[in-house]
């Protein structure tokens, strides 16, 4: 830095095949939850932005939907449009991936990434689940021999391990800019955080069983004099087969699901929240281009 009026600033967007764990460190870099995780790939929908700061630095960290999710949909088109977008406003990148063995998603991701001309940190995520560790300077190794990455760094995001050196590798390709000036986060509100959690609790409690063809959306938001927030959701799916998926025997499996997303949500927003929830069938509602605006998707 020249001065103290100075720092490091700009967009990082965060890429990688599905369930390499981008949700996981953009939640771990910015110290807070902001992008559900699941086992399930493709989780990601939506473009999401946390602002990560330090000594001298502040930087936009920008989880998108993963390369090809969807493919074939209108919903698939959207999110690919929108995660093309994210790299196209980006000062440098982080591209994850998983030891220690590289995949051909990871060839695709960072084909991608080369396209775009900027430079690119190797993220080596989930290196607590090498097993020897051993096996993780090989794979580095031959990591460094895929391109000319700005660097390379090992670490575990779920366990915050090595993420100081990650930020300080990622901060060196920031442009200097003046204290008050550099790019803003665009933060979701309460309202889609709360949809995001009661899909988070759907895709864990459905597992295999789960359609990709399914959304939510937020109908009614409302605080309450008692200080509660009254919670109104749709769950939507494409077919009526889905609809028993959810509700389950008795409707037993969506008191379930509902239950566990309110007590996420409680400790979320730090306040009792009720939530109700139905289940409603609209066919092809992922090729609808007026639902998927409805439901926070940008036109492509």
């Amino acid at each position: 830095m020249s001065d103290a009026s100075r720092q490091r600033a700009g967009t990082v967007v965060l890429a990688g095949r599905p369930n390499a764990g981008k949700s996981t460190l953009l939640n771990a870099l910015a110290g807070r939850k902001l992008s559900i995780v699941t086992p399930k790939a493709q989780t990601t929908r939506h473009r999401i932005e946390g602002e990560v700061a330090g000594p001298g630095y502040r930087m936009i960290v920008t989880d998108t939907p993963g390369a090809g999710a969807a493919a074939g949909s209108r919903l698939g088109h959207f999110m690919n449009r929108e995660a093309q977008a994210a790299l196209g406003g980006a000062d440098a990148a982080m591209l994850i991936v998983t030891g220690p063995r590289w995949t051909a998603g990871d060839d695709t991701s960072l084909q991608r990434l080369k396209s775009m001309g900027m430079p690119i940190v190797l993220v080596v995520n989930k290196i607590d689940r090498v097993r020897p560790r051993a096996l993780l300077l090989p794979f580095l190794e031959r990591c460094a021999q895929k391109h000319d990455f700005a660097a390379i760094v090992p670490v575990s995001a779920s366990n915050a391990e090595n993420l100081d050196v990650l930020l300080k590798e990622v901060t060196k390709l920031l442009p200097e800019t003046r204290l008050d000036e550099g790019p803003r986060a665009v933060e979701r509100g309460e309202r889609f955080q709360a949809a995001e959690a009661l899909r988070e609790q759907l895709m864990i409690a459905l597992s295999d069983e789960l359609p990709y063809g399914i959304a939510v959306e937020i109908e009614r938001f409302e605080p309450t004099l008692d200080g509660r927030t009254e919670i109104d959701a749709v769950i939507w799916v494409e077919r009526v087969g889905q609809r028993k998926i959810v509700i389950g025997a008795k409707g037993a499996r969506l008191k379930a699901i509902g239950q566990a997303t309110r007590l996420a949500l409680n400790e979320q927003f730090g306040r009792r929240i009720h939530l109700t929830t139905w289940v409603k069938v609209r066919e092809g509602w992922s090729d609808d281009d007026r639902m998927l605006q409805r439901l926070g998707h940008d036109p492509p």
